[in-house]
């Protein structure tokens, strides 16, 4: 997801990425490296692995337990907006693309700590992010990210 929100300098997000894990610095990290299709540079990125390995439970899963380290809170919450605002009208089509949208609520909502009600401003470390929680903060309450959450679970499942 990183990698298709955060394009090539020319704009581009057309890369055929080769990966694999590699070495760097004494730690294993995940490597991503392609050719940009728009401008043909070079790009590269790095990634570490998780701690402990993660595993998938069911379509999509974006990561583990805690708060995302690559995209912050509005970056997710952007994607959720683009994502159900572009439901096709194909049954199986909708409820992957609903069950995007709901997997990206959750990530929003694994950036509130334990005991708060609000995603605290340092979630939002991006432009876009900062952007998306300034257009409306109340956006980011608990209690709206899980109605938000649960109508997409909901739709996904009709």
């Amino acid at each position: 997801m990183y990698l298709d929100l955060n394009p090539c300098e020319c704009g581009s997000v057309e890369t055929d990425w080769d990966s694999g894990v590699v070495s760097l610095g004494g730690s294993l990290v995940k490597r991503y490296s392609g050719i940009c299709e728009g401008c043909e540079t070079e790009r590269e990125h790095h990634f570490s692995l998780p701690r402990r390995e993660t595993i998938p439970t069911g379509w999509p899963a974006f990561g583990g337990p805690e708060a995302s380290q690559l995209l912050d809170a509005g970056e997710w919450m952007w994607l959720a907006d683009f994502t159900a605002g572009n439901v096709p009208e194909d049954p199986v089509s909708a409820r992957r693309t609903l069950s995007m949208a709901r997997a990206a609520m959750d990530e929003v909502l694994k950036f509130i700590p334990e005991g708060q009600d609000d995603v605290p401003a340092e979630a939002f470390w991006s432009a876009r992010g900062r952007e998306v929680r300034d257009a409306e903060p109340p956006r980011f309450r608990r209690d709206r990210l899980l109605v938000v959450r649960d109508t997409y679970r909901d739709l996904a499942e009709r």
